[in-house]
C-alpha cells in the first residue's frame, strides 16, 4: 500500500511484516519490547480513549515526555483520531509552557513524570482549557496511562476511527511544533501529514536500511529532527531502542549494538574528546601509533585521492586503532546522522577515515525537517557540506545576501495564528526563507556558511561570521561552549565556557588540586591551554577575524538557564544580556 498519511505506516505491519521488538525501552533495568502488534493495539486504544474522555476531532493534545514507546502510541493515537498533537520539550520554562498550552488551546496533556506535573501545577490557574492530564509514570491523583489505555479498550470504536482515517487528507494539519527560537515568543509551526511523509520518503535512501537493523534514539522526540527520522525507521521496519538518558548512551550502544543513530554535533564532539583523552594517556609505542593514526585521519579526503601508500597506512591504522573506536560504539554501527548545528569538518574527516560514517544534514522545523543530507555509499558525501538537496525539494541561493531559499512538499503550512510571521517566512512565490547563508560546492553539495542574523559588523566595517570561528574554538577539548562577540567594536573576541570535566582530568594528571568550577575557571593553567589554542586558530583566520581577547566563564550554559534553545543553539541575545559586564570588560581597555 502507499503511505500518504503518517498513520498509514501502521498498515505496513498489518500487511506483511510483524516485528517483535519494534519499540523498546528500559523498565526496571530490563529492556521491555513492544511488537508491531502492540504498537497498533495501543495506538488504537489511545484513539478510543481520547474520544471516551470527551475530546473531538481537531482538538489539541500535548505530549510532554522523554523518549519512550508511549510517546509514539499517543502520537499515532492522535493522528488516527484526527486530533492535533502538540509536542513540548520537558525542559521548557513555565512561562513558555503556559504560552504554548494557551495559544494552542490544548485540551489534554500526556506527561512522563512528576517533574513535568509540578510545572503544570504551578500554572494551573492560567491554563483552564486543559481538562485532562495523563501520566506515563504513576502519580498520585493523576490518571495513569495504564488506566487510560483500559478506558480505550473498554470503549472500542473501530468503525468510527476507520471512518475518520478515510476522511483525513495528506494536506491536513497533524501537529503543531513550537520553535523556541533564539529570540522572542515561540511560534507554532503547522505540519501536515504530507510534509512529514514526503520527507520520510525522500530520506529512506540515506542509509542501506535492513529489516534486522536497530537504531538507538536519544535526541528529543518532540523535536521534528528525531521524530522524522523515527518515522523513517518505522517506514523501513527498523527497531527503535530508546536510551535511558544522555549519560547512558555509551553503555546502551554496547548493549544494543545499533546500526544507526542520529545526533547533534556536541555529542559527536564528546565521543572524539573521549577518544583523544584515552590516546593522551598512552605511553611509548602505543602513544606513537595512536598519534600516527590521527595524522592519517586528518589527511583523509572524499573522494579518496591520497594514493596507494596512504590507503595501505590507513588499513594498518584501522587494524591497530580505528577498529577499537568502532567497538566502543557497539561494533555494528553503519552510520551516524548529524544535524541541528554545524559538524566540525575535522571530526567528520576523522570519523569517516575510521569507518564511522557521519552523514551531515540540514533542515529546519519549518521544512519538516530535512532540506539536504549526505547519503551513505557512492559519491554522495562531501566533508564540510550538508549534502545534496533531497529529491522533490528545490533550493536556490538568493543573489546579494546568499540566503538559502527552499521550496517543496516539506514546507510547513504556516505559523499557527500568526499570518504575519508566515508572510515574512514564505514569499509570494512560495520560497521559504531559511535565514541561513550558503553556497553550492561542485554545483551539488550545499554548504552552510553562517546564520544571516548572526553575522555582525565591527566598527571598521568588517563582517564577522561567528559560527565558523566558534567551531574552531570548540576544537579544543578544554572548551565546552563559546560565543564570538565584537559587534560595533574594534576587534572580535569570545566568551568561553570551559570544559570543566576535561580540565579536571588535566589537573588530576598534572597534580593540580581541584577546588570549585568557579575558582578553576580562572586558573592560570586553563587560561594558558585555551589561549594557546586561540593563537593556533588565529593563524588561519583573516586579520579582522582574529580573536584579540577571550573571557572564561564560571558556569555552563543550559536550556534551564535560558542561554540555549532545546536543540542546544545559542540564544545570543540572552547571553549578551546576561554577560554584558563580562563583554564590557573585554573592551574596557583597547589593544
Amino acid at each position: 500500500m502507499e503511505v500518504t498519511r503518517l498513520f498509514d505506516i501502521l498498515d505496513l505491519y498489518k500487511e506483511d511484516h510483524t516485528k517483535e521488538d519494534l519499540l523498546c525501552a528500559k523498565e526496571d533495568k530490563h529492556w521491555k519490547k513492544y511488537s508491531s502488534n502492540d504498537f497498533i493495539n495501543r495506538s488504537n486504544w489511545v484513539s478510543y480513549g481520547l474520544f471516551a474522555l470527551g475530546l473531538n476531532e481537531g482538538d489539541k493534545v500535548a505530549i510532554i515526555s522523554n523518549n519512550r514507546p508511549e510517546w509514539n502510541f499517543c502520537d499515532f493515537g492522535c493522528q488516527q483520531a484526527n486530533m492535533i498533537s502538540v509536542p513540548i520539550f520537558p525542559t521548557i520554562s513555565n512561562h513558555d509552557l503556559q504560552f504554548i498550552l494557551t495559544h494552542a488551546g490544548v485540551k489534554a496533556v500526556f506527561i512522563s513524570d512528576k517533574l513535568i506535573y509540578t510545572k503544570l501545577a504551578a500554572i494551573e490557574q492560567e491554563i483552564p482549557e486543559v481538562k485532562y492530564v495523563i501520566s506515563f509514570n504513576p502519580l498520585d491523583g493523576i490518571m495513569p496511562f495504564h488506566d487510560f489505555l483500559e478506558l480505550g479498550k473498554t470503549h472500542p470504536i473501530p468503525d468510527k476511527i476507520e471512518s475518520i482515517k478515510a476522511r483525513v487528507k495528506p494536506g491536513d494539519m497533524m501537529t503543531i511544533l513550537y520553535t523556541s527560537g533564539t529570540t522572542g515568543t515561540p511560534k507554532g509551526v503547522m505540519i501536515s501529514h504530507h510534509n512529514l511523509v514526503s520527507n520520510v520518503k525522500a530520506c529512506q535512501y540515506l542509509a542501506p536500511f535492513q529489516l534486522n537493523w536497530k537504531a538507538l534514539s536519544f535526541l528529543p522526540l518532540n523535536h521534528v529532527y528525531e521524530r522524522m527520522i523515527s518515522m523513517v525507521y518505522l517506514y523501513k521496519k527498523v527497531s527503535i531502542y530508546y536510551a535511558e538518558g544522555i549519560e547512558t548512551i555509551g553503555d546502551n550502544l554496547k548493549e544494543i549494538k545499533p546500526q544507526m543513530f542520529v545526533s547533534v554535533p556536541r555529542l559527536i564532539e564528546r565521543v572524539y574528546e573521549k577518544i583523544t583523552a584515552t590516546g593522551e594517556k598512552l605511553t611509548g609505542a602505543k602513544r606513537k601509533i595512536f598519534d600516527w593514526s590521527l595524522r592519517i585521519a586528518h589527511r583523509y579526503t572524499l573522494p579518496n585521492t591520497n594514493g596507494l601508500w596512504y590507503n595501505i597506512q590507513r588499513k594498518l591504522a584501522d587494524i591497530l586503532v580505528y577498529s577499537k573506536w568502532r567497538e566502543a560504539l557497539g561494533g555494528e554501527l553503519v552510520c551516524i546522522v548529524s544535524g541541528g548545528a554545524a559538524l566540525n569538518p575535522k571530526l567528520e574527516r576523522v570519523f569517516l577515515c575510521a569507518g564511522i560514517t557521519c552523514l551531515q544534514g540540514y533542515g529546519l522545523t519549518e521544512t519538516a525537517v530535512v532540506i539536504s543530507v549526505n547519503y551513505y555509499g557512492g559519491d554522495n558525501i562531501r566533508i564540510g557540506t550538508v549534502g545534496p538537496v533531497i529529491e522533490g525539494t528545490e533550493v536556490k541561493i538568493a543573489p546579494g545576501d546568499h540566503e538559502i531559499l527552499v521550496k517543496g512538499p516539506n514546507i510547513m503550512l504556516g505559523y499557527y495564528k500568526n499570518p504575519e510571521a508566515t508572510r515574512e517566512a514564505i514569499d509570494s512565490d512560495g520560497w521559504f526563507h531559511t535565514g541561513d547563508v550558503g553556497e553550492f560546492v561542485e554545483g551539488r553539495f550545499l554548504k552552510i556558511t553562517d546564520r544571516k542574523k548572526e553575522i555582525f559588523k565591527t566598527n571598521a566595517g568588517k563582517y564577522i561570521a561567528p559560527l565558523m570561528i566558534e567551531n574552531k574554538i570548540k576544537e579544543s577539548r578544554y572548551v565546552e561552549q563559546s560565543m564570538v562577540v565584537g559587534e560595533n567594536q574594534k576587534f572580535a573576541s569570545a566568551i568561553i565556557v570551559p570544559s570543566f570535566a576535561n580540565f579536571k582530568e588535566y589537573c588530576k594528571d598534572n597534580g593540580i588540586p581541584w577546588t570549585t568550577n568557579e575558582e578553576m575557571s580562572q586558573h592560570e593553567a586553563l587560561k594558558k591551554l585555551i589561549n594557546d589554542h586561540i593563537k593556533v586558530i588565529n593563524k588561519v583566520l583573516a586579520p579582522y577575524e582574529q580573536l584579540k581577547k577571550v573571557a572564561l566563564l564560571k558556569k555552563e550554559w543550559s536550556v534551564e538557564g535560558g542561554e540555549l534553545t532545546p536543540k542546544m543553539s545559542l540564544k545570543r541575545k540572552v547571553i549578551k544580556e546576561k554577560y554584558a559586564r563580562v563583554i564590557a570588560g573585554i573592551y574596557a581597555t583597547e589593544e
